[in-house]
């Protein structure tokens, strides 16, 4: 699986190639055009962004509450089983216990995470597919060489006149893509955790700003 820092290597790798390519050959490469896009903001400005958020953030929060429920429930039994005048039999019971109960609360915090990252990627799979194939139909019909996502391409810095983030915005809301939808079967099938935990990676920047479950 590869991580962030690898693919923003890899996307500033392509890019420096392309522009290093064109500088050489500037004749042969004049019609050269590179776009990028932030679709992070893409996601947290359209309506179906907003309510991906909303809901992923309902989970979360719904999630840490039980977490800390528990981790209050696992200092109780602590303290108990360090009080003063218990025989070293019930004392051994108790500091069992709260091992038991310490382990089990590390295996629901492990669970919340993996819950959390597939949730994420039913809400927003629709939605970022729907935005690539805006990106696809707007490289070719404008003739773009390469457009690069901002955050994983390593994008320091584009002009404006480059940013097609605004755009993907306006043709999303209006509708565009719809037919490019993966089909309900599609979406409710049960995600394969390995490619939902990388493809959640490659869509960091979608993801609604709730952070992980904090561990116990």
């Amino acid at each position: 699986m590869t991580s962030r820092p690898a693919w923003r290597w890899r996307h500033a790798i392509t890019l420096a190639a392309a522009l290093l390519v064109a500088s050489i050959a500037p004749r042969a490469f004049a019609q050269v055009r590179i776009a990028v896009v932030d679709l992070q903001r893409a996601m947290s400005e359209t309506d179906d962004g907003r309510r991906a958020k909303r809901r992923l953030k309902k989970l979360f929060d719904d999630r840490q509450q039980e977490l800390e429920r528990r981790q209050h429930e696992l200092e109780e039994l602590s303290e108990e089983a360090q009080a003063p005048g218990l025989s070293e039999e019930t004392r051994r019971e108790r500091a069992e216990n709260v091992q038991r109960k310490a382990l089990e609360l590390q295996q629901l915090y492990v669970q919340y995470q993996r819950e959390l990252a597939e949730k994420e990627a039913e809400l927003t799979s629709r939605i970022v597919h729907r935005m690539e194939d805006i990106l696809r139909r707007l490289g070719q019909s404008e003739g773009y060489t390469m457009i690069v996502e901002r955050s994983q391409g390593g994008v320091v810095f584009a002009p404006t006149n480059l940013d097609l983030t605004d755009v993907v915005i306006q043709r999303y809301e209006a509708g565009e893509g719809r037919e490019a939808e993966p089909s309900p079967t599609t979406e409710t099938a049960a995600p394969d955790p390995a490619s939902t935990a990388a493809s959640a990676r490659r869509r960091g920047r979608a993801r609604p700003e709730t952070g992980a479950a904090r561990a116990p």
